[in-house]
């Protein structure tokens, strides 16, 4: 991703009825973006809404297609040619059935995988772009998938769904950096449960080892008699 400006693209459905829905995950990325770097969405552009703002050195502006998802190719096509934007300088921010709830990857190019909203884009635009597939899960029948993404998100996906959009938020410089792998990698690391801490070794008296500090231990209390703690 060299060029100067990029374009980053939240796909979902507009409307308050569909503001809920786990086909609009791609709308609560941008969201969740443009609040943490205090972009303001302004009036409507390329068939969208658009905030725009600096990030990792770069010009960026985000676009939510106003279109419905099947169309969103319209606005990225719109916004990618008056800016004179390459398809790898546009990353797209979607929901993705083949993954597990609240993973996330990141790929450039590939096939729609009957993303209507992706196939949209690749008839108007090209498939060169970056690809930030967002994990809502596969309902497990090919029949309850489109209720399955036009469903709102349910209070168990509202466990590991906030967290998500801030991990994004908080590493997109990276992605726009160019450092796409680096990105996956910390959201992942920002979204795994904290490790369980290993027991600390006793004697059959129940006193710890040498060594190993404990709450009455001067070493980890930092007792005068051993000099101070240094902060990290």
């Amino acid at each position: 991703m060299p060029g100067d400006r990029l374009l980053l693209v939240g796909l979902g459905n507009p409307g308050a009825e569909y503001a809920g829905n786990r086909h609009n995950i791609g709308f609560m990325a941008a969201d969740a973006i443009a609040r943490r770097e205090g972009l303001a969405w302004g009036r409507s552009r390329f068939h969208g809404l658009t905030a725009a703002g600096r990030l990792a050195h770069r010009e960026v502006l985000l676009l939510k297609p106003s279109t419905y998802m099947n169309e969103s190719g319209r606005a990225v096509a719109a916004a990618a040619r008056f800016y004179k934007i390459p398809p790898e300088d546009v990353v797209v921010f979607h929901d993705e059935l083949d993954l597990a709830s609240g993973k996330l990857r990141v790929k450039q190019g590939g096939g729609a995988a009957g993303h209507n909203g992706l196939r949209s884009i690749d008839a108007l635009f090209g498939n060169g772009y970056w690809r930030v597939r967002l994990g809502i899960g596969h309902p497990g029948d090919k029949r309850r998938v489109l209720g399955h993404v036009l469903d709102d998100f349910d209070e168990a996906d509202r466990q590991w769904l906030g967290p998500l959009l801030a991990a994004v938020a908080e590493h997109v410089a990276l992605l726009v950096a160019g450092e796409a792998a680096a990105f996956a990698s910390k959201v992942a690391l920002s979204l795994a449960p904290p490790k369980p801490r290993t027991p600390r070794p006793a004697r059959e008296d129940g006193v710890t080892l040498q060594g190993e500090g404990t709450a009455g231990d001067p070493k980890e209390n930092g007792d005068k008699r051993h000099g101070p703690e240094q902060e990290s």
